[in-house]
This record gives C-alpha cells, sequence and structure tokens, in this order.
C-alpha cells in the first residue's frame, strides 16, 4: 500500500505541474528507478519519496498547481515540500529541490538546472543521466552510492561521465566503476 500512496503522490503533482505549465524533473530515488527501468525494469529498486526539481521563480505557480491536487506547501529548516492534506507527514513528502541552487554550502556544484531533463516512457520529465550523477555524487550517502551502482550495473553510468566532473566527484565515482569491474 505504501508504494501505491508514492506512485500517487508522483502522479498527482507531476500532473497538476505539467497541466499548470511549471517546468519540473524527476530527481532522487525516482528518477533512479525511472531510467533503471528503461534498461532493465527487474533492477528497479523501490522508494518512499519523491523528490522534484524545479526554478524557485516557479515558486509561486508550482504552490498554485500543488493546492489543485490537496497538496500544501510548506518549508522547514530551508527545505520546501509539499504535503499532502489527507497525510500531512513529512515523511510522506514531495520534496523540492531548487534548480542552480547549491544544495548545501561547500558543494562543488550547483543543483543541474531544471532544463536539464528529458521525457522517458510514461511521459515522466526526469533530469538527465548527468545531472543524477551529478546529484547522487554531491549527496553522496549510502543510499546514493547504491542508486549508482544500480545505474552502472544496467550501463547507464560509464567512464566517460568522468571527464565532466570536479576532481572530488570523478574520483568517487572512478571508484563506484572500479568496485563494479567497469
Amino acid at each position: 500500500m505504501a508504494l501505491d500512496d508514492v506512485a500517487d503522490r508522483l502522479a498527482r503533482i507531476t500532473q497538476a505541474l505539467h497541466t499548470a505549465d511549471v517546468p519540473y524533473a524527476l530527481v532522487g530515488g525516482q528518477a533512479v528507478a525511472i531510467w533503471v527501468a528503461t534498461r532493465d525494469p527487474a533492477a528497479v529498486r523501490t522508494t518512499k519519496d519523491v523528490d522534484l526539481l524545479i526554478s524557485r521563480d516557479d515558486l509561486g505557480r508550482a504552490r498554485a498547481a500543488a493546492r489543485t491536487v490537496e497538496m500544501d506547501y510548506f518549508e522547514t529548516m530551508g527545505i520546501g515540500m509539499f504535503l499532502d492534506q489527507r497525510d500531512p507527514n513529512p515523511r510522506h513528502a514531495v520534496h523540492l529541490i531548487w534548480a542552480g541552487e547549491l544544495l548545501r554550502p561547500g558543494l562543488p556544484l550547483p543543483s543541474p538546472d531544471v532544463d536539464d531533463r528529458t521525457t522517458l516512457p510514461g511521459g515522466h520529465e526526469v533530469i538527465s543521466i548527468e545531472g543524477l550523477v551529478r546529484m547522487k555524487l554531491m549527496a553522496n550517502r549510502d543510499q546514493d552510492r547504491v542508486h549508482l551502482r544500480d545505474m552502472i550495473d544496467v550501463g547507464l553510468v560509464e567512464r566517460a561521465l568522468l571527464a565532466g566532473l570536479p576532481e572530488e566527484l570523478a574520483t568517487r565515482l572512478e571508484l563506484l566503476l572500479d568496485e563494479m569491474g567497469r
């Protein structure tokens, strides 16, 4: 049932943003799952949340769109999110990532631009592989490394991506590629 709830939130918010003509891109675990499914649906891992990349300039229109699907905007500790009015639990929120901004001080790169996206099967607007890899390398949590391994495993991430990365991020990716014999 929890997976159905995640799928419902994802469908509701993306349809609302699309209808309101608010540019967005799926990022995070949902983006990884959708990309991996393009190569090997059996390799997809489930994820419990929805992360969206939007421009801060579009927040007003995004908030209005979210209200049409019974979601309200909240911000906690600098993190924007849409909470479902029926289940206003931050663990079940649609989390917002600001396009072109640093996720936190000290990172080598800002978040990708919202235009760095592609439309994948099912009509999903998803951040590019390059943008997703950069975000996962910068976050560098256990779950992000697992996501990167999944993308490497199905052939979405290859050594060619190393050239466009700052040294710190290239080193992280190279270690994962070496670990997986790629």
